[in-house]
């Protein structure tokens, strides 16, 4: 993929460096991939593995002040270095590029990062939402644009901490058009994705897409007066569900309107788009399941309550209503909780309760539903289709599990958000990397049989390979350094190592540099 390359053309190197720019990015990419570390022990990593015969890189050379200076030297060419590379993978690989899967996700950093020392013309480290729940750590975010194809991350960007979801949706839109070239994009999202600018940007945009309506925006009793009997059956089986037999798989049925979104203001046009409403039965058994689960918490608790009023912790009706109300809302059982709280003849108070069953009843009749709002035609893309479709989005957390897992992009410890920004698209290269490298060992396995393979697990178990288990287990690679007569030769101690560089079309017998 001459990484290394297009970073150089973009940061020509100084003759009197001994290491180029690209040089750094690819040991950057090559150590997240196999032992991610701070950048003060990049050069830690370097001396244990083989990184002066595979790149002709000293690893003396790789201290943080050089690894630093790397990164403010890509610093400004992100969106071009991404871009390029993107391109490149598409074009190497036959990446089909016209179905991307959207999502945003945040990245905790630590440090004081104080607004006054921050480049402007860099992504800024603020306190937002993050999605790992630390609201005591500033955050930044990045979104990743994932084709279907493989799951592979084709276009990746680094946004200010505190901007919202939303918003990065337009800005999105013209990069994955010009990926998808002259096919016509379809654009998976989630329920960030609805709302009345995004919608109206991507129908001008000519982009089709698909997301979740917010569950908010549509009420129990709408789906109360809809009939699962009616709605047609869609041969979909969930991915854990592969396995189960038939009758104990949940089914999926579909039924199709329109949804109106009005504008934030009177005189805006009232966008109509296609609705998919979606009948889930295992989602409407695990409702139910949390549903009663929920309830009999809080009725356990409330009759704690009941009994111990006017007791020594709920002696008073305030103390029973302050009560009552933290039950309500950590249960959220609030919609359908009805109290009465009186006293009796001494002045004692008590507490009477009950669960509104017409709400609880509307809630069940509501099980399993859910909406998803879609630009494309219906002679090309049938309900049935428009739900196959979404399915896949799972694809986008799945990748944000790779980002966070294996190649750790959490936590960032660098000090400066231009810095910040710089590192997580180099990970973002070492995601790719590592998603091409699933996806090519994948598709290998998928011309001979079912996709699965022997000797990644101890038991034999034969599974999917992901690209983590197949790092994992090259990484039990070893090089033996030979004489004058003697070339270096790596030893493949498995059979799995033979088999997995074989699905890659790989003959590792000596490393390039050498």
């Amino acid at each position: 993929m001459d990484v290394a390359g297009i970073v150089d053309g973009l940061c020509p190197p100084d003759p009197r460096a001994q290491l180029t720019h690209g040089q750094v990015v690819e040991v950057l990419v090559a150590n997240r991939l196999t032992c991610p570390a701070p950048l003060f022990r990049v050069g830690d990593w370097a001396a244990g593995w083989a990184v002066e015969e595979v790149f002709g890189v000293e690893a003396g050379l790789l201290n943080d002040d050089r690894l630093a200076r790397a990164l403010d030297a890509i610093a400004p060419h992100l969106d071009k270095l991404a871009g390029s590379v993107a391109a490149g993978a598409i074009s190497a690989f036959g990446l089909d590029v016209a179905r991307i899967r959207w999502d945003i996700t945040s990245m905790s950093v630590h440090g004081s990062y104080p607004e006054a020392g921050q480049d402007g013309d860099y992504p800024q480290i603020r306190y937002g939402h993050p999605k790992d729940r630390r609201v005591d750590l500033k955050q930044v975010q990045a979104g990743l644009g994932v084709c279907a194809d493989g799951a592979v991350p084709v276009h990746a960007k680094v946004f200010d901490g505190g901007a919202g979801e939303v918003a990065q949706v337009v800005a999105a839109i013209q990069t994955l058009k010009e990926l998808a070239s002259e096919k016509r994009l379809l654009m998976v999202a989630d329920s960030k994705l609805y709302c009345y600018t995004n919608i109206g940007a991507l129908l001008d945009a000519g982009v089709d897409f698909i997301a979740p309506v917010p569950a908010s925006k549509i009420s129990d009793e709408f789906w109360a007066g809809l009939d699962v009997s009616q709605a047609a059956e869609v041969d979909c089986t969930a991915e854990r569900e592969e396995r189960l037999p038939p009758e104990q798989r949940g089914r999926y049925r579909v039924l199709e309107d329109v949804q109106p979104v009005p504008g934030p203001r009177k005189r805006d046009p009232v966008l109509q788009v296609r609705r998919i409403l979606v009948h889930s039965s295992g989602n409407a058994a695990g409702q139910r399941q949390a549903r009663d689960k929920r309830l009999a918490k809080a009725a356990a608790e409330l009759e704690k309550v009941r009994r111990g009023a006017g007791g020594r912790y709920y002696g008073t009706a305030e103390k029973i209503a302050e009560r009552v109300g933290v039950i309500a809302k950590t249960r959220r059982v609030a919609s359908c909780l009805r109290t009465e709280i009186s006293t009796d003849d001494s002045g004692r108070p008590i507490l009477a309760w009950h669960f509104d069953e017409q709400v609880l009843a509307a809630e069940a009749a509501a099980d399993g539903w859910y909406a998803l709002i879609t630009s494309c035609p219906a002679k090309r893309c049938d309900a049935a289709r428009v739900l196959l479709e979404y399915k896949g989005q799972g694809d986008v957390e799945r990748r944000y599990g790779d980002f966070k897992g294996p190649l750790a992009v959490t936590p960032v410890f660098v000090q400066h958000n231009r810095r910040v920004a710089a590192l997580i698209q180099v990970i973002c290269l070492a995601l790719l990397l590592l998603c091409l490298i699933e996806r090519q060992v994948r598709r290998a396995l998928e011309r001979d049989g079912d996709g699965r393979m022997h000797g990644l697990y101890p038991n034999g178990q034969r599974v999917r390979p992901t690209g983590r288990m197949i790092l994992y287990h090259l990484g039990g690679l070893q090089l033996r350094l030979g004489g004058a007569t003697d070339p270096p030769t790596v030893l493949m101690a498995r059979g799995v190592h033979l088999h997995l560089l074989d699905l890659l079309g790989l003959e590792a017998t000596r490393p390039r540099w050498l």
